[in-house]
């Protein structure tokens, strides 16, 4: 993954909050918590997750795809596509 240091520590820091949001989802199911109130946590953690996606996704797209298709030829088609691919991923989930 290429991209800034201050780029990846934004990432590895938002990462590590939907991983407390899910270690809460696990202590919340230990501790029979009533199930509406663990499917509102399991939706913010859903959304921090999509957040995060789309903003590696912005990403990629500005720096990858974008130097791909500065420099042209079959690379350039391959990340074009790759990234369309990745969007009809995050679209279906």
């Amino acid at each position: 993954m290429a991209g800034s240091s201050d780029s990846k520590k934004n990432h590895v820091t938002r990462l590590r909050r939907v991983e407390g949001q899910i270690r809460g989802l696990q202590r919340m199911i230990e501790e029979d918590t009533y199930c509406i109130d663990v499917l509102t946590q399991v939706s913010a953690a859903t959304s921090a997750l999509k957040s995060f996606s789309l903003a590696l996704l912005e990403e990629h797209l500005a720096h990858c795809v974008a130097e791909a298709t500065r420099e042209g030829g079959p690379e350039a088609q391959a990340k074009v596509k790759e990234a369309a691919d990745a969007i009809a991923r995050l679209v279906r989930s």
